[in-house]
């Protein structure tokens, strides 16, 4: 018989930290936590198998789940001494979500599960505390409402706050038992009139409910979209675990919260999180009160009068401490917990290794590696290379101007300024139009997923360190100012106020999710500078990799950036960028209108100077490192006017009839560019391009080692191959200006011609094209082109559809596609080693920079990536994870 249902409970478990794919992260670990004798409720998970099951079989569960179901029921009432269904001695369960990827926030929950009008009694007579019972029951009612039976949960608040408004209460804690009675009353009569049906009073259909709603909520849009944003397989499915409830709002004994073992920010070893007394959990999320501070360090350091739970219950807070440091030593990584206390007792709800920012994951890994705890090499396959990003966002000018309006929570590091807009689907229209903005909201809720996807930064009046909004924003890598207190949103008339000031959609502010500040206007950034705990760890991955990573520049500042990360060399500079400066577009222009080869030449000779010069800089530059530099790519009419009036300026300009200038425009266009006169076939055509590029690259390499003292080696890359013969007229007058340049300065010159292999042809002729090439680049933007016949600049009109619907995994610009493109690479490296054993091999498309398409090139023996400068630490960390066997 299938197996659909693990235990766990008492100091036993059926599972194991191992199981994540069975159990998804938060059952593996709840199950692990047990066996490690710690306090956790007792309770079972129902495996991933089942949702997997349950969208095959159109929503439905398989026959023998029910028996396992209350088998595992059985077990927990054996413990707790209640019954599950029994009104007299009622046993109530928190349903909730747990993929084996954590996604916080994206799937529904369901607690006091179980509650119904006689159970409520008999939980106020057992406790002594109807204030409790009914504070729950009403919990449980607006919870499975929203979650279960789809009525909107702000339509149970707004009675609430009505009813709060009515008899001058503030906060929910002063509501009296008798409160909440009617309080019930008044939901259960919004769910009859709504819905047309009683709120279920049954606990086991009740159960039920809340187990198919985890599942129906695996496939919610707020999931597919964090899925989409995280890479996570919509086929991974959730599990579902189901516990004995225990309760931290049963009075001023009780309390709940949420640690990270380290701050989740910084990555400061200190123990960090927030708690509520006489609440439940997802009142500390939900930012519906202000939470209060676990240590009295951290209490201090905020400035806050309330307590922390340090001092309020000592004795549960040691023991929280020795099990947070106990829980980090025994997963080797910071840990992210949730934990309640029942009438002074503490109970273990959730660990699960926490999310961060990069910042703070660097410095983890190299504490952790420091203290021990990891290896180096552990250290640096804990960094997500894509996520160091997060690294070169800009942080405010400290000469700057402040006209700070506001002040939060520093919830997500980074500033960001942009146009206010106070619906997510405003964020995400704004971003698909080339918009900045700021996201504010009262409280996010994981439906804002896509406006803070699309969002520079987020700003909520609500919320704690741990809220949505932050947890979100830090796992992106936006800047977030959470509890902004002071702030008051009108998301009728779309205006934030503060301080006497009032804004509009639209306006421009900038938050700062370092200090918390939120300011008027638009504020000057700085670029960051990278941290020693970065450059640790990228030396340790220097230590490890095998492969070098060069970087993509034509211009210095480029490429002084890409050095400045840790480039070795440049792996493509596309020469054609270098023309479109001023005097140089002009002289470009003269070249092309030329009627016969002298006249290019004429022209040609003008450009002949600039192009040394930018050559000399790049070589003085990148002194000792190769520098790769590519042949004139794009077809000519690109550098040619296209509207009336530039025509007739650059007649003006060369002095020529503005008809010859229209004339040669149109002998020029041509239906596919993309595959016309381009590449080597312009050397072909005219061959004096390719003669003044390569003079320029031999007289700027003797100049650049003159000056510097460092040997030059240039790489000369023929583009857009695909037959040998092309290849080898056009290295013959490479080879030939060589010559004369070396003769005419009484020097030798070490360099090297190869060809950028972005033809299919050009891949399975790559035998006998290596010949005569020294080495290969491939061009994998092209190459991904002429493979799929797909032009990149339309794509992305269809390509959504495609990997919506689950035709592709991923946009194969972004990542390489490597079962097709990967073939032509692999087979282009295998045949050309074949031919030329000491073949250097590099790939130099956009994949270049990308983590998954680096490992197939560390697969298949590639000597080296390029890409561009900002990508230059991804490259140089997937590097190294790629040589320590990491699959992609």
């Amino acid at each position: 018989m299938d197996r659909w249902v693990y235990q766990f409970g008492d100091g036993r478990a059926e599972g194991a930290a191992n199981m994540r794919e069975l159990l998804g992260g938060k059952g593996a670990n709840l199950a692990e936590m047990c066996s490690l004798g710690l306090p956790v409720p007792p309770g079972f998970t129902v495996t991933t198998d089942v949702c997997t099951y349950y969208y095959d079989n159109e929503k439905t569960f398989p026959d023998t789940l029910k028996n396992q179901v209350e088998d595992a029921l059985a077990a927990i009432s054996e413990l707790t001494k209640r019954r599950f269904g029994d009104d007299g001695n009622p046993l109530l369960m928190s349903v909730r979500s747990g993929a084996r990827s954590s996604m916080p926030g994206m799937m529904d929950t369901v607690l006091n599960l179980g509650l119904n009008d006689n159970s409520v009694e008999t939980i106020a007579k057992q406790s002594g505390d109807a204030r409790f019972a009914y504070d729950s029951y009403r919990r449980f009612i607006q919870m499975y409402s929203d979650v279960v039976m789809g009525l909107d949960h702000h339509a149970f608040e707004d009675i609430l706050e009505t009813f709060k408004h009515r008899a001058g209460y503030v906060l929910d804690t002063d509501l009296t038992a008798e409160d909440w009675k009617q309080i019930v009353v008044d939901y259960k009569r919004l769910v009859e009139t709504e819905l047309e049906i009683p709120f279920p009073q049954d606990p086991f259909d009740q159960l039920w409910g809340g187990i198919g709603a985890v599942f129906q909520s695996w496939m919610a849009p707020r999931a597919i979209t964090y899925r989409a944003i995280n890479n996570i397989p919509a086929d991974w499915g959730t599990a579902v675990n189901v516990q004995a409830m225990v309760f931290g709002n049963m009075g001023a004994s009780s309390a709940t919260g949420v640690a990270f073992t380290r701050n989740p920010s910084t990555g400061e070893n200190t123990l960090y999180g927030e708690f509520l007394i006489n609440a439940q959990g997802e009142d500390v999320v939900a930012g519906i009160r202000t939470p209060q501070n676990l240590t009295e360090a951290a209490r201090v350091a905020a400035d806050s009068d309330k307590p922390s739970l340090e001092s309020e219950m000592p004795e549960a807070f040691a023991q929280f401490q020795a099990i947070c440091d106990q829980l980090e030593k025994h997963y080797s990584d910071m840990q992210d917990l949730e934990f309640t206390i029942e009438e002074g007792k503490l109970w273990m709800l959730q660990t699960r290794s926490g999310k961060r920012t990069t910042k703070a994951a660097l410095r983890i890994a190299t504490d952790m590696a420091s203290e021990g705890l990891i290896t180096r090499q552990e250290a640096v396959m804990r960094i997500d290379p894509a996520a160091l990003d997060q690294l070169l966002h800009p942080t405010i000018d400290p000469s700057a101007i402040r006209d700070i309006v506001a002040k939060g929570l520093p919830a997500s590091p980074g500033a960001a300024s942009g146009e206010i807009v106070f619906t997510s689907d405003d964020a995400q229209e704004a971003k698909a139009q080339g918009g900045r903005v700021i996201l504010v909201r009262v409280e996010t809720s994981p439906e804002d997923i896509h406006g803070m996807h699309a969002a520079e930064g987020i700003l909520t009046a609500r919320g704690g360190m741990t809220s949505h909004a932050a947890v979100v924003a830090r796992g992106m890598g936006k800047p977030c100012v959470s509890g902004a207190s002071a702030i008051r949103i009108d998301m009728r008339n779309e205006t934030l106020s503060v301080a006497g000031k009032n804004f509009n959609k639209g306006d421009v502010i900038t938050v700062d999710g370092t200090s918390g500040q939120v300011l008027d206007g638009e504020v000057a950034m700085l670029q960051p500078e990278l941290s020693e705990d970065f450059a640790t760890l990228m030396e340790w991955a220097d230590e490890t990799r095998t492969m070098t990573v060069r970087t993509n520049a034509e211009t210095p500042a480029d490429a002084r950036m890409a050095l400045s990360f840790g480039a070795e060399g440049i792996g493509l500079c596309r020469t054609e960028h270098m023309f479109f400066d001023g005097d140089r577009i002009m002289a470009m222009r003269e070249m092309i209108l030329a009627d016969d080869a002298s006249g290019r030449r004429a022209a040609l000779d003008k450009l002949l100077p600039m192009q040394r010069a930018d050559f000399t800089e790049l070589f003085d530059i990148m002194r000792g490192t190769p520098v790769t530099i590519r042949l004139l790519d794009p077809p000519l009419h690109e550098f040619l006017p296209q509207s009336e009036a530039d025509m007739e300026d650059v007649a003006k300009a060369l002095d020529l009839p503005v008809q010859k200038i229209r004339a040669r425009t149109t002998a020029l266009h041509e239906f596919n560019p993309m595959l016309g006169h381009r590449g080597c076939r312009l050397a072909v055509s005219y061959p004096e391009i390719a003669d003044m590029q390569a003079r320029a690259i031999f007289e700027a390499a003797i100049a650049a080692a003159q000056k510097t003292g460092a040997p030059v080696t240039p790489e000369i890359m023929v583009p857009l191959v695909s037959i040998k013969p092309e290849f080898d007229l056009i290295k013959t007058r490479i080879d030939a200006v060589a010559q004369m340049v070396m003769k005419e300065n009484n020097r030798s010159i070490a360099y090297q011609v190869g060809t950028m292999v972005e033809l299919p042809r050009a891949a399975l002729q790559a035998g006998k094209i290596a010949e005569s090439a020294e080495f290969f680049s491939f061009g994998t933007n092209d190459l991904t082109q002429t493979t799929f016949g797909i032009s990149r600049d339309d794509a992305s009109a269809f390509l959504g559809a495609y990997t919506t619907q689950g035709l592709m995994d991923q946009d194969p610009f972004v990542s390489l596609d490597q079962d097709g493109v990967g073939e032509l690479v692999r087979m282009g490296a295998q045949r050309g080693r074949a031919t030329r054993a000491d073949i250097k091999l590099g790939i130099c498309g956009e994949h270049g920079g990308d983590p998954a398409s680096i490992n197939f090139c560390q697969s298949i023996g590639l000597d080296y990536v390029s890409c561009s400068p900002y990508r230059v630490p991804i490259a140089r960390l997937a590097a190294a994870q790629s040589a320590l066997g990491k699959s992609s």
